[in-house]
């Protein structure tokens, strides 16, 4: 039997959701075309319209906000590169932070080769971001800031209510990527202050390959994707009603569950936070004051991240060196690094994520791999003397 904690990066298909799923795509005329005029597609667009309605409830939107995308890339580049091309502006410029995922990162670059300029604003140790360095990187120019709501590495939730409020009053537009954060987090759009979010369903017990941006009234986008006009003119390409229908499902049974949830992973994250105590040389980078309480990102010093996941999957365990989006690079994570943690630390680094799934049975058999297999492989990396080694030690945390 695995045991599965690397659900930041994706989560099994939970088998309500695949129930909704399959009462569409086998249950007869639903499955069809939701943009045709027979009896049939308009069964189809009966479930979207249901789909739609409830997902913009667990954000606190109008259905007619939501619009559906092929997963949480797809929304972000919808988000950015739609607002840049609808401003008219010769050289917008644009804000993000320095711990986002590369889905932004990589498409905020890109737009600066097509005559766009950004500031990348950093973050603290507890991989934090300071309105007030949003606030100061705000320029006359800047049409749009970016931030995530919560971090996938790590967990940090960022103070996302206060730079939206800053940018309400600056006068600039601001997408939150909470990719990370529907269906683990409360997530209302207007207490947030955002004008638009990305979210995905594969997070959450959801399909993969559905996503969703929530687009402000009044916003204005340019497509990404020409095509027949689906999804208000915003998105064509014809839906994947089942998975929309999933991604509903799963939305609505993560709202409903959320306060066991939450219990169960906190509960399971205190096992996970002993072996900061129970080890020499081992560091939490993840403030569970500030942190979604379903993740902890975890150095243990003197112990390549890459063995340790290795041997671990040798054992049915499956954890990550970081964002699975990244895993195969060889170098350190962009988000650690930010955060300040050296190069030795960052290779170091493992990622534990809690999903819906997850048993406090689990992750005590987890741990007890993880002591046994860290204390094995410090064998033959580690010095003839292992200390301490506390949290701000060089060997952690660059000078």
């Amino acid at each position: 039997m695995s045991i599965y904690l690397d659900n930041n990066a994706t989560t099994p298909l939970r088998p309500e959701v695949w129930d909704a799923m399959a009462a569409v795509e086998f249950g007869g005329a639903e499955a069809r075309n939701p943009s045709s005029t027979h009896k049939s597609g308009q069964a189809a667009k009966k479930v979207m319209r249901a789909a739609r309605e409830r997902v913009a409830d667990a954000l606190g939107a109008d259905p007619d906000e939501i619009i559906f995308t092929g997963g949480g890339s797809e929304a972000i580049n919808l988000a950015l590169k739609g607002s840049v091309w609808a401003s008219g502006l010769s050289a917008p410029h644009i804000v993000t932070t320095a711990i986002e995922h590369h889905a932004v990162l990589n498409t905020v670059a890109w737009l600066e080769t097509q005559g766009c300029s950004a500031t990348v604003v950093p973050a603290d140790l507890r991989c934090r971001v300071d309105p007030q360095a949003i606030a100061d990187a705000i320029t006359r120019d800047t049409l749009i800031v970016s931030v995530m709501l919560a971090n996938n590495e790590v967990g940090t939730i960022q103070p996302v209510r206060e730079i939206g409020a800053i940018c309400r009053e600056r006068g600039v537009l601001l997408h939150v990527d909470a990719v990370q954060g529907v269906g683990k987090l409360p997530v209302d759009v207007d207490d947030l202050n955002c004008d638009l979010l990305s979210c995905t369903a594969h997070k959450i017990g959801g399909p993969k390959g559905v996503g969703a941006l929530y687009v402000r009234k009044g916003i204005t986008l340019v497509p990404v994707i020409h095509g027949g006009g689906q999804e208000s003119g915003i998105r064509s390409g014809t839906q994947n009603v089942a998975g929309i229908a999933g991604f509903a499902e799963a939305v609505e049974l993560a709202e409903q569950e959320r306060e066991e949830t939450w219990a169960r992973w906190r509960d399971c994250r205190q096992v996970l936070f002993g072996l900061q105590d129970e080890m020499n040389a081992v560091r939490v980078n993840s403030d569970p004051e500030i942190c979604l309480p379903n993740c902890l990102s975890i150095t243990f010093l003197y112990c390549d991240a890459m063995a340790l996941t290795t041997n671990l999957s040798m054992r049915g365990i499956y954890v990550s060196t970081g964002s699975a989006c990244s895993s195969g690079d060889l170098e350190p994570s962009h988000v650690l690094k930010a955060m300040g943690l050296s190069d030795v630390a960052c290779h170091c680094t493992v990622r534990f994520s809690l999903g819906w799934s997850t048993t406090r049975d689990q992750v005590d058999t987890a741990v007890g791999a993880v002591k046994e297999l860290v204390e094995m492989l410090r064998e033959v990396t580690m010095p003839e003397e292992l200390g301490k080694c506390g949290a701000d030690c060089p060997c952690f945390v660059k000078a």
